[in-house]
């Protein structure tokens, strides 16, 4: 929540700040960085906050394994290229903090049942930019790419598992990713907050030593699905 509360300011002060002796919005705004979209690649950076969730499938009808989600930060660069008059190829590498925390509710222990799955992401989106016709100061866009995840807190080389309280994961994950956003352009830069989502292609838990184990046995695949809102400055 308060990731959410400081960016609502932050976009509000913004908007704020662009309005201040210029109309950027209304029936006829005046025209803010009027060739910044004839750049052939402009560079930029982001900030935002995400919520990671993971999506299970099971073996065999049981009890489902419960996420309870968390707001996380995310930063990072932005390069765009632009391929042609209203398509534009964007790279946005980003650190990206969040956890998860899993309920397995066929176990009674709260030390068995609980998990604790912090992660710290580093995200290669390769994305597609799909842009509308500029109106005025504004320009709503569509996103769409593939993009690979290194995970530097996967667990992945421990030899100690669930039976030691250790949740182990995969390093590297294959994802697609769909959005949406809008270019707003300012006196001096543009703005362009955004939304997107994140599905993962691949299974990426690592399973118990034991077949049975409760915690991993009945897991048929478990992969990532995730809310991205980023507030990108070019």
């Amino acid at each position: 929540m308060k990731y959410k509360i400081t960016f609502i300011v932050l976009f509000v002060a913004l908007l704020g700040n662009a309005q201040h002796g210029r109309k950027v919005f209304g029936k006829d705004p005046l025209i803010n960085l009027e060739n910044f979209d004839k750049q052939r690649v402009y560079w930029g950076y982001f900030l935002g906050f995400n919520i990671y969730d993971y999506k299970f499938d099971y073996k065999k009808i049981g009890p489902d394994i419960n996420v309870d989600r968390t707001t996380g930060f995310s930063v990072g660069l932005v390069g765009d290229l632009k391929l042609m008059e209203y398509i534009n190829l964007r790279f946005e590498p980003g650190l990206y903090y969040t956890q998860r925390n899993l309920t397995y509710p066929n176990l009674t222990r709260e030390i068995d049942a609980k998990r604790e799955v912090g992660a710290t992401y580093i995200h290669f989106p390769l994305l597609l930019k799909f842009s509308s016709m500029r109106t005025g100061n504004i320009r709503p866009y569509l996103v769409a790419g593939l993009s690979r995840t290194l995970n530097l807190s996967s667990n992945s080389k421990s030899q100690d598992d669930n039976q030691q309280q250790k949740f182990r994961v995969k390093p590297w994950t294959s994802n697609y990713e769909l959005g949406l956003g809008i270019d707003i352009y300012l006196e001096y830069f543009k703005f362009s907050p955004s939304i997107r989502g994140v599905f993962g292609l691949d299974d990426e838990l690592i399973r118990d030593r034991d077949p049975n184990s409760p915690w991993t046995g009945n897991v048929k695949s478990m992969s990532t699905r995730a809310i991205l809102v980023n507030f990108t400055f070019h």
